[in-house]
């Protein structure tokens, strides 16, 4: 049995299949957290199985116009391979969010590859939207939840999910087979890619970063697959509502000025404009790595960005 494929400290995949997963250090869900806010952890499909960890601020909405929570969707990062809601910097940084936007925050545990390859990923995530709606009336922590009012954020692999889920959730919306509104997306360093490089990959070919995004996608894309696969190039994201675009919600992209993917970032937000999209923003941390905020939850950079998403959150 030989090793063949490593993200030292994380993962380890072995050439009969094995796979072992390092998790860093993990928080519990708690109903006593040191900042008021509340979290539990749930199950969206006992089946397969997927998770979620659900986080309800302290008091109930103070504004006139909204008289219930807005809710955010929250898909974590790993390259599709790794990371979890259970992750002690994702747990700070949406217990955080939670509190401040006064949102109610649903942070979702898909499966993840080399197990399941994508599509596997946009699926468990999107039976997160059903989820919501299902449990409206008997899971007591969505009472104060305005499903009128949905947002969909993650950072990394996670940011790329947001923007499919949303996809499909605009298609369903089209046959009339949703009944939950997504306002906005707002995908945070979001993970794409090509089999065309782009000039910071081209100029580091063989440098630590494009190893590893490689390795990431050979393990997440279909077997047989390669970089414009539609989940990977949204370039290739053909859908039967492509004459639709102009419905897509509205978008804010977050990027990082020192991270590697900043120009897939800009690049995505590009293709928004492009495609008819109405509303599309790219907003820039200047001089911080890729996602900063899982690593530093109570750095100045990540208050900053919950203050960014509480305001995109509130004005729509």
């Amino acid at each position: 049995m030989s090793l063949t494929a490593e993200a030292p400290g994380f993962l380890e995949v072995y050439s009969n299949g094995c796979v072992k997963r390092f998790a860093p250090e993990i928080a519990l869900a708690s109903s006593e957290s040191s900042n008021g806010c509340n979290s539990k952890d749930i199950i969206i499909d006992p089946s397969k199985p997927v998770t979620a960890r659900l986080f309800l601020p302290p008091h109930p909405p103070s504004s006139s116009s909204h008289k219930k929570f807005p809710v955010l969707v929250y898909f974590h990062g790993g390259g599709f391979c790794i990371g979890s809601t259970t992750w002690l910097g994702y747990h700070k940084f949406l217990s955080d969010f939670s509190l401040a936007s006064q949102s109610i925050v649903l942070s979702v545990d898909y499966r993840l590859a080399p197990e399941h390859r994508l599509p596997t990923a946009y699926e468990d995530c999107y039976s997160s939207l059903d989820w919501l709606h299902n449990q409206t009336g008997s899971e007591p922590w969505l009472d104060e939840a305005d499903l009128s009012r949905v947002f969909l954020s993650g950072d990394s692999a996670g940011g790329n999910i947001a923007h499919h889920v949303a996809m499909k959730a605009m298609e369903k919306n089209a046959r009339e087979e949703i009944r939950i509104i997504i306002k906005g997306i707002l995908p945070i360093h979001p993970y794409f890619g090509s089999e065309k490089r782009t000039e910071k990959e081209e100029a580091e070919i063989a440098g630590e970063d494009v190893r590893m995004n490689d390795m990431f996608w050979r393990l997440s894309i279909p077997d047989g697959s390669n970089r414009d696969y539609y989940g990977c190039n949204f370039e290739m994201c053909e859908s039967e509502s492509e004459r639709k675009w102009c419905e897509f919600p509205a978008v804010e992209v977050y990027v990082a000025g020192m991270d590697f993917l900043k120009e897939r970032g800009e690049m995505y937000a590009e293709f928004l404009k492009k495609k008819g999209v109405k509303e599309v923003k790219l907003v820039e941390a200047k001089g911080e790595q890729h996602v900063f905020h899982v690593f530093y939850p109570e750095s100045e950079a990540t208050r900053l960005l919950q203050t960014q998403m509480t305001q995109f959150i509130h004005t729509h």
